[in-house]
């Protein structure tokens, strides 16, 4: 039996009979009145009529969420084996009875609604479904109105994170708040056919408020059990209910390393706006005082940025105080000829220590060379305009002295690169003018100056499938202007240098098999040479000039210096070969052998200070290559040999292993003679499958093993080490890692980090976060997440 109630301030009263037979009715003539206007049978021929295929339209119907408003206009349907009483006065069901208006749903073994207080309460196996969860309990009292009422011995599951529990009450305070007493929640999911299941962590509180309007749990007189042992006694605990932003205090972090002694890290979190938030963090070391510490972020239409900064007065490492800032600011700004792109980076740190004295400031704070730099830029069309200020700050050690480089204050640059000039040929032209100021320090040493120079570039390029040509000119005019005499006694300079160049190769291809499969073999030689006249340039400053390092991109360069203040008297010849096997199916590159080798026809003159020239004849062999035969294996390689001495200069050689998520193994050798040996090792891998067996779908969860190991061969020590182990169970992920990370040639920073995961709540840190360690420092590593269930609706098991 089936009884619909109307609100009584919406319909006049009706009889049983009459709204049943009015439902029937709308019902069935609600195929006809959905059509839009003027619309026939869908079967009706073409060309008769003004038939309109069928439209979607918006419908309340299958809304996750039906507003008050609405839900208070629905109608009550009322349903059961058994059902006794009148409309308008209290009526009884029994037997699989059932109350449903709009999103909400009450099923017991016996129910009671009085329309006229619009109360209803249920015995028996009661189950409540609503759009947010759905409950099970022994008794309920609810005003399906104002959604108020308790609800005793309850079970509950919210949809959105799939998190649930038990509780002895549940206090309805209306749609989106109820309060459950002495109540358990996860988000552990149970195992299947396990009858001695139980969650893996759960919070037990004396009483849980939800609250979806916020989006936010408050457990009060809670303890956090995880393993069926209480860890953590938590007298007040607010929680997110989902992934979104909520103001409060995060979980604090304890550690330990051999700089700062015992460490105590409290973070607050200010969900200011939509677009602005905030992070207070207060830390307590304890061989070395207090360091407070904050980020304010912020996002608008035209402009957004960061603002991090920290202080630690008096401490008692260096008996100062300590403090560094990092401002990020990016903005758009209109302007009648177009828009300008400002971007604003500033670093800023208290002394020279600081960057090892705090190995993991965030922002690049731990780096000894700190830029600060004020950037606008503008294009329209084929014009470019760019106008910068630097300044670096360089933090020294007196065992490895660093030469600040130059200030930039400031820099404009314009450049012209028009896309279409016609007849094939490729034209650019840059204007610069610099203002090159030295760090005070070695005002000795480094010489104040202005610089202008000018730059075109012409090119003409011929590309066909079976090579390519490109004869190309460069002029490079400049202008120095500087603050004092140099050594020959003059003030300023002017230089003009043209540089000319040929590029040219073939490729020749052939149809091949190898092991099996169809491959594509290519040979591919490959001339460059270039001509630059001498120019004297000795007593010229580097502003912003060094060295190119001798690489296959760098073989083919028409100069050896990257920056505007060296033109080397190149007079050479360059000569290489490229093999390559390419997969016939989907031309993936599977092999590739690369060679190449210069030869100069007269000795270079036009060096950077203290470094020799290259004589005449032939340069060093370059030799590279790469195989990717599988996608699980991949290696590559390059070496420098010196033919005169028949010896090794420099080689580097580097290889992975991936057959899957979260197995990868990776080695690498780097050599460079007089200089450094180092071995590498990397990994990350399931630990059940190094002993034969694979719990890949095992509800249990995986141990994993990861970590990298450098090891320098010329002094007999490893460098860096990160070894660390993770446990990910179906609701929860715990790490541990041991880090010795060098942060001088003499020392280095020993931590130990731990942190547990909990699906739905938080992380839990011990020693700081792992996870930045182990993405930082182990190639290839894949972050394990704990196993979190799909958000469902009220949809997902409708019924």
């Amino acid at each position: 039996m089936v009884v619909v109630l109307f609100p009584p301030q919406s319909h006049r009263r009706k009889s049983l009979r009459a709204a049943l037979l009015t439902g029937a009715a709308l019902a069935a003539a609600w195929p006809v009145l959905a059509q839009p206007a003027g619309a026939q049978d869908a079967t009706a021929p073409r060309g008769q009529g003004s038939w309109v295929g069928p439209q979607l339209r918006s419908t309340p119907t299958l809304e996750e969420r039906v507003p008050t408003q609405q839900a208070e206009r629905r109608p009550v349907y009322l349903s059961g084996d058994r059902m006794e009483g009148q409309q308008d006065e209290q009526v009884r069901l029994q037997g699989d009875a059932l109350l449903r208006r709009a999103d909400t749903a009450v099923r017991a073994d016996e129910l009671r609604y009085d329309p006229s207080t619009r109360q209803a309460s249920a015995l028996g196996n009661v189950r409540v479904d609503t759009t947010t969860g759905r409950f099970h309990g022994r008794r309920l009292q609810l005003n399906v109105d104002t959604y108020e009422g308790y609800f005793d011995d309850v079970r509950y599951r919210l949809f959105e994170n799939q998190a649930h529990g038990q509780a002895e009450r549940a206090d309805f305070i209306d749609r989106d708040r109820y309060v459950v007493h002495e109540a358990d929640y996860t988000t552990c999911q149970r195992a299947a056919h396990d009858p001695d299941w139980r969650p893996a962590w759960r919070i037990h509180a004396r009483e849980l408020t939800i609250d979806r309007a916020a989006d936010e749990g408050v457990a009060r007189g809670a303890t956090l059990q995880f393993m069926g042992v209480p860890v953590l006694p938590v007298p007040y605990l607010s929680f997110p209910l989902s992934d979104r932003r909520k103001t409060g205090f995060l979980p604090p972090t304890v550690g330990l390393d051999s700089v700062s002694g015992l460490q105590y890290e409290q973070p607050f979190y200010w969900n200011i706006a939509p677009n602005r938030d905030a992070t207070l963090t207060t830390s307590l070391m304890a061989r070395r005082g207090v360091n407070l510490g904050g980020e304010f972020r912020y996002l608008e239409p035209s402009f957004s940025g960061e603002i991090a900064g920290r202080y630690m007065p008096a401490d008692r490492l260096r008996d100062r105080d300590r403090w560094s800032t990092a401002i990020r600011h990016r903005q758009l700004v209109a302007s009648p000829v177009g828009d300008v792109r400002v971007d604003l980076d500033l670093n800023r740190v208290s002394d020279d220590d600081y960057w090892r004295d705090f190995p993991r400031s965030s922002y690049g704070l731990a780096e000894r060379l700190l830029p600060s730099e004020l950037n606008a830029r503008w294009q329209q069309g084929d014009w470019q305009l760019h106008m910068r200020s630097l300044k670096w700050q360089t933090l020294q050690d007196v065992d490895s002295i660093i030469l600040p480089p130059y200030d930039m204050l400031p820099q404009l640059n314009l450049r012209y690169t028009p896309w279409n000039v016609g007849g094939g040929l490729e034209v650019s032209a840059e204007f610069d003018t610099t203002r090159f100021r030295a760090d005070r320090a070695f005002a000795a040493q480094l010489i104040d100056g202005d610089r202008s120079y000018a730059r075109f570039n012409l090119s003409r390029p011929w590309i066909a499938p079976y090579g390519f040509f490109t004869p190309s000119v460069q002029l490079h005019a400049s202008h120095y202007r500087f603050d004092r005499p140099l050594a020959d006694g003059s003030t300023s300079h002017s230089r003009v240098v043209p540089t000319y160049s040929l590029d040219g190769g073939l490729v020749f291809e052939r149809e091949t098999a190898l092991l099996g499969r169809n491959l594509l073999q290519t040979l591919e030689p490959r001339a460059f040479y270039t001509y630059t006249p001498y120019r004297d340039q000795s007593h010229l400053p580097a502003y912003d000039t060094a060295e190119l390092d001798f690489t296959f991109a760098s073989i083919y360069s028409p100069d050896a210096y990257v920056g505007n203040d060296r033109f080397a008297d190149n007079n050479l010849l360059t000569l290489g070969l490229t093999s390559r096997l390419l997969s016939a199916d989907d031309g993936a590159e599977l092999v590739r052998a690369s060679v190449a080798q210069r030869m100069r026809f007269k000795d270079q003159r036009v060096t950077l200070r203290g470094e020799p020239p290259y004589e005449k004849g032939w340069s060093d062999i370059l030799l590279g290559g790469s195989v990717n035969w599988t996608p699980r294996w991949a290696t590559s390689g390059i070496l420098q040999y010196d033919f005169d001495q028949r010896r090794s200069v420099r080689y580097t050689l580097t290889g992975h292993y991936r057959p899957g998520e979260y197995r990868v193994l990776s080695a690498g050798y780097r050599m460079k003679r007089d200089s450094s040996k180092q071995v590498e090792l990397g990994w990350q891998w399931p630990l059940a499958s190094l002993f034969g067996g694979d719990t890949a779908g095992d509800a249990r969860g995986r141990w994993y093993t990861v970590g990298r190991l450098n090891y320098s061969m010329r002094d007999s020590k490893l460098v860096d080490t990160i070894v660390g182990m993770e446990y990910n169970g179906c609701c929860w992920v715990g790490r541990i890692v041991v880090e010795r990370l060098q942060n001088s040639w003499q020392s280095a920073n020993t931590r130990i980090l731990f942190q547990l995961e909990l699906a739905g709540l938080s992380r839990i840190n011990i020693g700081a976060n792992p996870l930045g360690s182990l993405r930082n420092n182990v190639p290839y590593y894949q972050e394990v997440r704990p196993q979190q269930p799909a958000p469902s609706s009220r949809f997902s098991a409708y019924d």
